[in-house]
């Protein structure tokens, strides 16, 4: 029996669902018909899905089991075929990815907060991703979000709840609900892609890793991948069982957060290499033996080493970074001649790039790095890049940077994050910058001389449409950049971003603390901003 209810629209004005869809406290989630409301503005939003099949899964965080039952008796009610599901409604995002594109899905329902933090009273997410395996398009979030406001019923099967646990085919009315292996499709990917036999030859030389997969959704992954497939000892992979709450932690690869594996790596029996994957698998982390390799960094040199891995060893269409991502990766794509391409953040601006084929690898600075493999990010792919690049190479991970710097020159590059500032206070801030920083061509600020400022903008080279006001930038004359822009990462306040980047050509003479280094151009930052006077805040939250 399908139950056609007429419910009062709860609002959600207050976010628009974009690429990282809609994210909010799991008590927001819980209010009646808001889940209902939202699913049922996704499904009224999308044409031809009727007998098509819908991917389901997410990152197990507190909820997600709950929203894998109500999204299958829903799809069931407006006109899915069959959906495929993750065993315990677990699917990483790029494992979601995969499973879209290897069974020509319709699209899937990706059930995640990415890397903010689990449990009864932290966040919860929900996005959709079309058939390409990426991200929702703008015309799609768009129309997703009109619906919101609109919305008066929802469809939805009365029935009980399905086993997601066990493995096989079940009916629900008239749709087949599939219960698949979460990890078995994305690593046959991931051996199509990579040379397991010579990085199994790497662990069996005494070469030693830990991944922490910070008891959220890599770890049934990273298990049977590093330890099953690759050999490497029982125990490389640390915090390997998801958990709703992911233990209590935040489950966001950077310094702060991971910082157990952080000391690990900088310890006496510190290992050779160290990594780490985010709450929905889409960011990674990467370090060395008492070395951290920022983000900008780890794309540049995957880009200028992809060709000793089977998948890319043809060489590279292009490249394509964020516009707050270093230019690291900018000086590789001159050296092998292909293009580089600079977007807005957000996965979904590649998307368009990859299934042209005018890029192969694209990363952000924000910990994310994929390629044209599936179209999301993807935090164990750049593991497995890095651990193929060092089994082709043999030499450390200090040693490649160091080598890669000698060839290209170093590109110093941090971010400051000021996290959940006053959302009003924010966005005068942005204002001020959208109004100040066009006007400081040609002066000098410091040591530094101005070459332009803008607000960014980009057109897509496939498609056309435009974005705008993507991040106020400040280009220094010998290419350092100062960028400012909101993140809409967070569920709590705004999140400001402040990026910092300044290049040395001969890195050797010039080899400094990357803070050091750059110093002068985050006090630059902080002034131009007026950071303390409109927020209070003396110290950014994370720095990395």
């Amino acid at each position: 029996m399908i139950a056609h209810r007429i419910v009062s629209t709860v609002p959600f004005s207050d976010q628009k669902p974009g690429t990282s869809g809609l994210r909010k406290k799991v008590t927001v989630f819980q209010q009646p018909h808001y889940l209902e409301n939202f699913i049922q503005a996704i499904f009224d939003s999308l044409e031809g899905s009727a007998r098509q099949t819908l991917v389901v899964g997410g990152d197990g965080r507190f909820f997600n089991r709950h929203a894998v039952q109500v999204i299958l008796r829903m799809a069931a009610a407006n006109g899915f075929e069959r959906c495929l599901v993750g065993q315990c409604g677990l699917l990483s995002t790029p494992a979601a990815s995969c499973v879209i594109r290897k069974y020509h899905a319709f699209g899937g329902l990706v059930l995640s907060a990415s890397h903010n933090p689990g449990g009864p009273q932290e966040d919860f997410g929900i996005k959709y991703n079309i058939g390409n395996g990426g991200p929702a398009p703008e015309n799609v979030t768009d129309a997703i979000y009109t619906r919101t406001g609109v919305i008066d019923s929802y469809r939805i099967l009365s029935a009980p709840d399905v086993d997601i646990d066990s493995l096989g085919k079940r009916i629900l009315g008239d749709m087949t609900v599939e219960v698949i292996d979460s990890v078995l499709d994305y690593v046959t990917l991931m051996q199509n892609l990579f040379d397991f036999d010579r990085i199994r030859d790497l662990f069996r030389s005494g070469f030693r890793m830990r991944f922490d997969a910070m008891n959220a959704v890599t770890g049934p992954y990273a298990r049977e991948i590093l330890e099953e497939r690759l050999g490497a000892p029982v125990g490389t992979v640390m915090n390997a069982i998801p958990l709703e709450d992911f233990g209590g932690h935040h489950p966001d690869p950077n310094l702060v957060h991971a910082c157990d594996l952080v000391q690990t790596l900088h310890g006496p029996d510190a290992p050779d290499f160290g990594a780490a994957s985010d709450g929905d698998g889409d960011r990674n982390m990467i370090l060395g033996r008492m070395s951290f390799v920022t983000p900008s960094d780890s794309l540049a040199v995957l880009a200028a080493n992809a060709h000793l891995t089977p998948g890319y060893a043809d060489g590279l269409a292009g490249v394509a970074r964020s516009m707050p991502t270093s230019s690291a990766v900018d000086r590789v794509a001159r050296e092998k001649r292909i293009d580089v391409h600079e977007t807005p953040t957000g996965w979904k601006f590649f998307g368009n790039l990859l299934d042209s084929g005018a890029v192969t690898l694209c990363g952000e600075e924000s910990f994310g790095t994929g390629s044209n493999h599936v179209r999301e990010k993807d935090g164990v792919w750049a593991v497995l890049m890095w651990l193929n690049i060092l089994a082709a190479r043999r030499q450390s991970v200090s040693e490649i940077l160091r080598s890669h710097w000698r060839c290209y020159g170093r590109n110093y590059y941090s971010r400051h994050d000021y996290e959940g500032i006053d959302s009003a206070a924010a966005d005068a801030m942005m204002t001020h910058l959208r109004a100040t920083v066009p006007g400081l061509a040609d002066r000098m600020l410091g040591s530094f001389t101005v070459a332009c400022g803008d607000d960014f903008s980009y057109t897509d080279p496939v498609d056309g449409s435009v974005s705008s006001r993507q991040g106020v930038r400040v280009i220094f004359t010998d290419g350092s950049r100062i960028i400012f822009r909101l993140s809409g990462t967070g569920t709590e306040g705004a999140t400001l971003r402040v990026y910092v980047e300044k290049y040395e050509h001969d890195y050797m003479r010039h080899d400094q603390n990357t803070q050091e280094s750059l110093a002068e151009l985050v006090q630059l930052a902080n002034k131009l901003a007026e950071i303390r006077e409109r927020t209070g805040r003396t110290q950014p939250s994370v720095v990395t």
